[in-house]
């Protein structure tokens, strides 16, 4: 084994003189960790001072000159050592490649981010499905594993938040339309309103290219009570007609029901229709990037539930709403209704 003789000569023979080479080589020890800190403090800098002026805050910097970081000059960048100063390029190796500028850590483990951003109209959800399929095709090193953030993530999130949501209201819907109605049939035909409502508002977003967001989840929710607004109006106005007006179970009572009922459902649903429309119409001006899809979402289904529900209601009606219709009867006769539907 050979190394470089200090005192010049080109090589010094280990065997036999290992205690005079350990005597050199120690003057020459340095830590690694160190050199690279001074090197990193001359090459990215150091704050060494502040300058306060009034409410500003300008740092002091002392780092090396531009042309005195390059690749050749920091190989020739003087080391202080205990035998003193010599050139980097004899302690380590500097070269030029590509390589990560920074290194992050997570709960103990490196982390590297690959960012993109959305492009105008881009569909989040079909984008996050590709990034998927593309993720399977390129297995993680060992130890190491993939996981999506950001806006996909918050949107997850969001979403999940709403769904939950979504069947509280149904069901607080429910609850409360059975306590009124008494009757499980009429319950449903009412919240069968709310399938009605969501055709327009698919309708709506696939002629405006919206994708399915947060905002248009918002939408959703919201046409729930005006859906059930409507089928309340027609249902209740057949029950008062049958156990206060004393008309009878049939197509008479349900035609005269729905003629009446129509103005103020058409009435409602226009004037909210209408207030929609600069939210529709607005969709690039500033502050509307959420009140859009939303506006949209619920203007759809105000079209579809309005349609729908003056056809279908009494259809279902008809159908199922003899018999609790006649139990309503029976306890306005008992005594046991003391106001109208």
């Amino acid at each position: 084994r050979q190394v470089l003789n200090p005192n010049g000569g080109d090589y010094i023979d280990v065997m036999g003189k290992t205690r005079h080479i350990c005597g050199y080589l120690k003057d020459f020890l340095f830590d690694p960790a160190d050199i690279d800190t001074k090197v990193e403090t001359l090459s990215g800098g150091q704050i060494v001072s502040r300058i306060v002026d009034g409410v500003r805050r300008y740092d002091v910097v002392i780092r090396l000159k531009e042309d005195a970081r390059t690749t050749g000059a920091l190989q020739n960048l003087l080391v202080k050592t205990p035998r003193g100063a010599i050139p980097l390029s004899q302690l380590a190796t500097v070269a030029e490649t590509d390589g990560s500028n920074q290194i992050s850590r997570e709960n103990g483990k490196r982390r590297i981010v690959v960012q993109a951003n959305l492009a105008a109209g881009a569909n989040l959800g079909n984008i996050t499905a590709a990034i998927r399929e593309a993720i399977k095709q390129v297995p993680p090193p060992e130890g190491g594993f993939h996981q999506l953030e950001g806006q996909f993530e918050a949107q997850a999130e969001a979403t999940r938040t709403i769904a939950g949501l979504t069947m509280v209201s149904f069901l607080l819907i429910f609850a409360l339309l059975y306590t009124r109605y008494r009757s499980v049939a009429l319950a449903m035909i009412v919240m069968g309103g709310v399938p009605m409502a969501l055709i327009g508002s698919v309708a709506a977003l696939w002629i405006f290219q919206l994708p399915l967001s947060v905002a248009s989840l918002i939408g959703f929710v919201t046409l729930t009570g005006i859906a059930a607004r409507n089928g309340i109006l027609k249902i209740s106005h057949y029950l008062n007609l049958a156990v206060y007006e004393g008309e009878t179970f049939g197509d008479k009572l349900i035609i005269r029901g729905t003629l009446e009922r129509l103005t103020p459902v058409l009435m409602t649903a226009l004037s909210a229709g209408l207030a929609l429309v600069p939210l529709i119409l607005g969709a690039g001006e500033p502050g509307k990037e959420i009140l859009h899809p939303v506006a949209v979402t619920i203007f759809g289904g105000l079209v579809s539930a309005t349609l729908l529900d003056a056809l279908i209601t009494p259809i279902l009606f008809r159908m199922f709403g003899q018999k609790p219709l006649q139990q309503l009867i029976e306890a306005h006769g008992d005594g046991q209704l003391k106001e109208a539907f």
